[in-house]
């Protein structure tokens, strides 16, 4: 009878659901893993558990291998609609999430201070209620992570955050997920941090320990971490069998790492400090020089956009940098905590080894 259903039905021509159900038959049920996040909000990668950040990165993987590599069309978000509040500007942040909805058959809402009441005639408070009643989620890039917080109380669907002053877990899930595929797995890696003790250090601090990866960390002085979120990783970093080194010397922390990782010294709203800052981060370049002291298979991760102070040209585009793939991945990672956020949908391909 297998046979014959084989011969029979062609499986271009099934609808999505039959094609689900015809896997299942032939292949057997994917592994899966109790996690449940729908209706969840994402503000910080502190409040997910290792199991949630690795059903997460596999979900990415699993959507970028059917729609990307095996050419499905998954409607997965087919009806809902996602508004996105940008009080700062961006490339990857709004085109991965727009492109991504698009992909899952959705649509997206571009709103900045310019298009909205927000802040001006409107407060957050009112804004959050009506965007409730008119989209399924909310992803907003803000100055204070403190708005996100107040948007989360007010709002009844689903919040992430786009990047505020204290964490950016978007782009950490897409750093994850490169450093996954080029590595096969995250458990025993050791990642390098060299620069300011900025927002997207914090998302490495929330979730590094709980997928077992290292993490040396080097900043000048009076530009370290929040010491609130350093005292968490610590404690992650004993909770979870994992070592933790902050230094102010950057040789130190590239010493033995599989992943060297830097970002911009002056973010937006920043730019007044321009010379202080420059003045600071001198010795911080990531130059070959730095890299002689990693491991033999170390590689470079920026979130970019990259100035050439913060990492030279030789590094930035040598094969080593796997910076353009990380900022493809921003896409499929937005996709997988907006499926895993709003729908019902579970993983189909096989759960990588992490």
């Amino acid at each position: 009878m297998l046979f014959n259903m084989r011969n029979c039905f062609s499986i271009a021509k099934l609808t999505w659901t039959s094609k689900q159900l015809l896997r299942h038959f032939w292949y057997g049920p994917p592994a899966q893993m109790n996690v449940h996040l729908k209706g969840r909000d994402l503000l910080t990668l502190q409040n997910y558990t290792a199991d949630e950040l690795k059903y997460l990165l596999w979900m990415a993987s699993d959507l970028k291998q059917r729609i990307k590599h095996k050419g499905e069309y998954l409607p997965l978000m087919q009806g809902k609609s996602l508004a996105m509040i940008f009080e700062k500007r961006s490339t990857r942040t709004r085109l991965s999430a727009e492109t991504g909805v698009a992909l899952l058959g959705g649509h997206s809402s571009f709103l900045t201070t310019e298009d909205i009441h927000l802040g001006t005639n409107e407060s957050l408070t009112d804004t959050a209620r009506v965007l409730s009643s008119m989209t399924n989620a909310i992803l907003a890039r803000v100055y204070k992570h403190n708005d996100l917080d107040l948007m989360t109380k007010e709002a009844t669907i689903p919040i992430i955050n786009g990047l505020s002053d204290l964490y950016h877990p978007l782009q950490i899930l897409a750093d994850y997920l490169t450093l996954q595929e080029h590595y096969g797995g995250l458990n025993g890696l050791t990642v390098t941090w060299i620069g300011d003790g900025n927002n997207v250090l914090h998302s490495i601090m929330m979730s590094a320990a709980k997928l077992g990866m290292h993490l040396r960390i080097a900043t000048p002085k009076d530009f370290e971490p929040d010491l609130r979120i350093t005292k968490i990783t610590e404690q992650y970093s004993k909770e979870y069998g994992t070592k933790l080194l902050l230094t102010t010397d950057p040789l130190e922390a590239a010493d033995g790492a599989n992943v060297l990782v830097t970002d911009t010294w002056i973010s937006m709203g920043q730019e007044e400090e321009k010379k202080e800052r420059l003045k600071a981060f001198q010795g911080y370049q990531i130059t070959m020089q730095t890299a002689k002291s990693a491991a033999s298979n170390w590689t470079f991760l920026h979130c970019l956009p990259r100035k050439p102070e913060e990492v030279d040209d030789e590094v930035f585009y040598s094969p080593r940098s796997l910076v353009f793939q990380e900022a493809e991945n921003r896409k499929w990672t937005i996709m997988a905590v907006m499926v895993s956020l709003l729908t019902d949908y579970s993983p189909q391909l096989q759960k990588p080894t992490f």
